[in-house]
């Protein structure tokens, strides 16, 4: 049995996950896990909690994450950004906006669903995001608590999913500007869940993988998920090929939300070898020379 020691890939409720960074920490510790990463939407604002709460678990080390949403000709790509740094001004002033453009994109999900006859009010979806970056599985939980769907999953595969009757597209991003602004930034980029998982309704399989990761390898991307969710043994393989083809780190993590799906996997059910924890810190200590 492969003993789980590191998950890079973790929402808290500073963006879509139900956990605060402090019960998530709690949590990845009680698991056993080593290493993680907060890698919450368009934002980095709970990272000093999570830090704050690292202290009082010290054989656990929280690397400072995000994670960001581009657009592909039908159909979308996460870029992960590890190393952040939250307290850089000017990549602040750009995650604000990203952060506006989701409220936007977010109030125009709900008047959907209204002429929709759903009748959930962006009252109550701010109400449940309270200070996060708001974001779909707000709304899925509106509808959850409204009792229009029965899981959050099945307001993506209904309504909120790329295919939905009251989807919204977002602002304009591409992979390799997302990719480039990490760099930037001081950051290391990281393709999330590059192919379909099953317990991710809206997680489809990127298309043409190989040729996008060949413009993001020239971007700068330095990894990509290859041990993610609920990937199967044959999709690890498949992954790990393309990431040595590339030489990119294979990452990877449970994309943790405590969303209430079933199946959903947890901290230390998945995730990356120590090794490629290592190959992360002595490609950040290289970059800083």
């Amino acid at each position: 049995m492969t003993i789980i020691e590191a998950d890079l890939h973790l929402h808290t409720t500073f963006s879509d996950g139900t956990l605060t960074p402090t019960q998530l920490v709690a949590l990845c510790a009680e698991r056993g896990l080593k290493t993680i990463c907060i890698s919450d939407h368009d934002t980095t604002n709970g990272l000093q909690e999570a830090f704050d709460a690292a202290a009082a678990h010290p054989d656990i080390t929280v690397i400072p994450g995000i994670e960001l949403s581009t657009d592909v000709p039908g159909s979308e790509i996460h870029i992960l950004g590890y190393f952040v740094d939250h307290s850089d001004a000017s990549l602040q002033a750009i995650l604000e906006d990203f952060r506006s453009g989701r409220e936007d994109r977010g109030m125009k999900m709900v008047e959907n669903l209204n002429n929709l006859g759903l009748a959930i009010s962006w009252e109550r979806v701010q109400q449940i995001a309270g200070d996060a970056s708001i974001g779909r599985p707000h709304i899925a939980q509106a509808l959850v608590e409204a009792g229009y769907v029965k899981y959050p999953r099945d307001a993506f595969d209904e309504y909120l999913g790329r295919n939905g009757s009251a989807y919204v597209e977002r602002p304009k991003l591409l992979p390799e500007d997302a990719v480039r602004l990490l760099v930037e930034h001081g950051a290391l980029p990281v393709m999330a869940h590059p192919t379909y998982s099953a317990s991710k309704s809206d997680r489809e399989g990127v298309s043409s993988l190989p040729d996008i990761l060949g413009k993001l390898k020239s971007a700068g991307l330095v990894g990509m998920e290859v041990y993610y969710g609920d990937y199967t043994p044959e999709q690890v393989e498949w992954l790990h090929g393309l990431a040595d083809d590339f030489d990119l780190i294979p990452c990877g993590g449970s994309d943790y939300h405590a969303l209430g799906n079933p199946d959903e996997p947890e901290p230390g059910t998945v995730g990356p070898p120590m090794s490629s924890v290592e190959a992360l810190y002595a490609l950040r200590a290289t970059a800083a020379i």
